[in-house]
């Protein structure tokens, strides 16, 4: 059994750190949201009062942030320096590839072993143990951090150094945006032509349009597995994660003189349908938007 220092509980981090506490390991956790502390209690975390005094002692640190700023004052101001130099850091937010790797150079200089693995599941997949992680840094520090990510996650992928495990959360993400923009036309299109959606599914599912936006995340209520769609698109993967992610990628092409007209185009979408209230729904409601039927919630 390990000391784990667990810092961000929301909707995803509060699901990896039961899982940890399922794992046998002792969770310390942290979030400024009561709510989430009082989650974190009755999944079996020990609370800590601030983030500097849950990372005391402890054998892992695992971070749920929303955003670069957050993980980077964090590490700067509550781990780096306070936590054992022999604790492995793991950063499993989505934040942008220029934050992680500065970040994971500071604490490579105070003498720490750290990756980032940011992840991919959703909250259905954190609260199951099912995520995928996309873990960057190097080889010690993904030996060390590995144990721990398979505790939360079904697949655990070195995708390179620093910044790498970033770096293939956001690409894949934007692909996820692009192909479910895509889907949600193809659906709305089909409609006006007089298809069933049902019939549209069997056919598309099965033949060269497929996709997972299609066959395992279908933007249609009724249609193929139950999605979000099926509960008015509520949990799953809200689109203003979607936006986050989306303009982390185009960021990030920017950055690396990478053309990504797709990808603008989504994040173009999906601005529109955040803006218009639509944030908190999965990001498979888009087609709300797309068929002209979207109605801001209340």
């Amino acid at each position: 059994m390990a000391r784990v220092a667990f810092i961000g509980l929301g909707n995803m981090g509060g699901g990896m750190a039961a899982n940890l506490v399922k794992a046998g390991h002792e969770v310390i956790a942290f979030d400024l949201a009561e709510p989430a502390i009082e989650r974190a209690r009755g999944n079996g975390c020990s609370i800590a009062t601030s983030a500097a005094e849950a990372v005391e002692g402890v054998d892992a640190v695992v971070t749920m942030l929303p955003a670069g700023k957050h993980v980077a004052a964090v590490y700067a101001e509550s781990v780096i320096g306070r936590a054992p130099a022999s604790a492995v850091l793991m950063d499993c937010s989505t934040i942008d590839v220029a934050t992680a790797r500065t970040v994971e150079e500071l604490a490579s200089e105070a003498g720490y072993a750290m990756v980032d693995a940011p992840v991919s599941g959703g909250i259905a997949a954190a609260d199951a143990g099912t995520l995928t992680f996309m873990v960057g840094g190097s080889d010690d520090g993904f030996a060390k951090a590995q144990p721990f990510l398979e505790k939360m996650g079904k697949a655990v992928i070195h995708a390179g150094g620093a910044g790498a495990g970033q770096a293939a959360k956001i690409v894949n993400n934007m692909l996820l945006g692009v192909t479910m923009a895509g889907t949600c036309e193809a659906f709305v299109l089909a409609q006006k032509l007089g298809l069933d959606p049902q019939t549209f599914f069997d056919i598309s599912s099965k033949a060269s349009g497929q996709s997972w936006s299609m066959t395992s995340y279908c933007p249609v209520p009724g249609v193929g597995p139950e999605t979000p769609a099926d509960r008015n698109y509520d949990g799953g993967f809200a689109a203003a994660l979607m936006l986050k992610d989306l303009k982390l990628a185009m960021e990030a092409a920017q950055a690396a003189d990478a053309y990504t007209p797709m990808g603008g185009e989504a994040e173009e979408l999906y601005q529109r349908f955040v803006s218009r209230g639509g944030g908190g729904k999965d990001f498979s409601a888009l087609i709300k938007m797309i068929d002209d039927s979207w109605t801001p919630p209340a």
